[in-house]
């Protein structure tokens, strides 16, 4: 569906002073009022780790240009690109403790591949290989849940893991170091679902070691925010009784330094936080979508203006960091991309029949009769060949 302009102003236009901003639109450290009480945790980062944040996201941004071009060229069915959001998520994902538990949507590439998921395991889910991508109990992929593409489920599954450490004890005991929490990510789009909402119900009922990280991108596929909402998305949050802060998701020290706390409060036990990341999907929803046939190039250019890597990386320069450093990121990058086109071209294809496998988790009845269809409508190709 197609909206044109709407009375209603966008929800980006949030308060300035609620906001919790750190770095501004051109990199200068310049802190929000709101961004006071989450200035030490910044100012604990040491320049390895700032530089690490940005390795994270100029790494993964290349790795989605290389996905999206294989799509482009057939070796995929579709791809969802990250550009523009991975501030947000490669502060809170960096935020997260390793006993943590992650639930992404579909779009979160650089949590995963902090988390320890091998990239080539998204890859396989959009080249149509697997019903999953990873074991999300194997340590190796850091608890990290598979990609969820009916929107909104994710937040259900975070909920009912985060009412079993309530259950088991596994959460406000006051070890930091074994309590555990949960985070999920969903977008704009999502939190419109009913499913999102039973979720926060149930969150706060059980006061669960949660966090509901929001993406607000501005666009649910070519619907804008303000269709969607009459109100800034953080304030829904809030309607549940858990604590919710806006932030600025273009800058990777807010989202760390948020998130970092509201997971530490909630694992502690004092249930689900909430958090709204102001940001915009750059690029298209996914490969199949054409965003100039509902937005404006003039949106797109002020938001590219307020790019999250330029931004980090202006910051870094203005602390001294060397072009030594900036070079090896992008060599980094290069490695790993094509690393990735490497073996994308070498994953070959899967017998047609697999996809009857792990539907259930027991033999089921409905799946023996379409896989003897499957079979018998082959074998008829051939016997009219011969």
């Amino acid at each position: 569906m197609t909206t044109t302009e709407d009375s209603v102003p966008p929800v980006s236009a949030t308060a300035d002073s609620a906001v919790v901003r750190v770095l501004d639109a051109d990199g200068a450290y310049a802190p929000s009022p709101a961004a006071e009480r989450y200035l030490p945790l910044i100012d604990a980062l040491g320049d390895s780790e700032l530089e690490g944040l940005y390795r994270d996201m100029f790494v993964i941004r290349t790795f989605d240009q290389q996905a999206t071009n294989l799509q482009r060229q057939g070796q995929l069915a579709l791809w969802p690109p990250s550009l523009g959001q991975e501030a947000a998520q490669v502060g809170s994902a960096r935020a997260a403790r390793a006993q943590d538990h992650i639930f992404p949507s579909y779009r979160e590439h650089v949590v995963a591949r902090i988390r320890g998921v091998d990239p080539l395991d998204i890859i396989r889910v959009m080249r149509g290989l697997t019903h999953g991508g990873w074991d999300p109990t194997d340590p190796r992929n850091g608890n990290t849940h598979i990609y969820t593409l009916v929107l909104g489920s994710q937040t259900l599954h975070a909920t009912g893991v985060g009412m079993g450490l309530v259950f088991d004890g596994r959460c406000g005991t006051g070890d930091p170091e074994r309590d555990e929490a949960v985070i999920v990510y969903y977008g704009d789009g999502a939190s419109s679902q009913g499913d999102v909402h039973e979720a926060m119900v149930f969150a706060a009922s059980y006061r669960t070691p949660e966090v509901f990280f929001l993406q607000n991108n501005h666009w649910a596929i070519s619907v804008p925010v303000a269709t969607q909402s009459r109100f800034p998305l953080y304030k829904r949050g809030e309607g549940y009784g858990m604590p919710s802060i806006p932030i600025d998701g273009n800058d990777v020290l807010a989202s760390y330094a948020v998130t970092r706390v509201a997971l530490d409060e909630a694992r502690s036990g004092e249930g689900p936080r909430a958090i709204e990341a102001l940001t915009y999907r750059m690029g298209a929803h996914t490969t199949s979508d054409d965003p100039t046939k509902y937005r404006t190039s003039d949106e797109e250019q002020s938001w590219a203006r307020r790019d999250p890597i330029r931004r980090m990386r202006t910051y870094l320069e203005s602390r001294g960091a060397s072009a030594a450093f900036f070079a090896d990121v992008e060599a980094e990058a290069e490695s790993v991309a094509e690393d990735v086109r490497t073996r994308t071209t070498q994953l070959g294809s899967i017998a047609a029949d697999s996809m009857f496998a792990h539907v259930y988790s027991e033999p089921h009845p409905l799946m023996d009769e379409q896989r003897t269809w499957l079979a018998e409508y082959e074998a008829s190709f051939e016997e009219g060949a011969s």
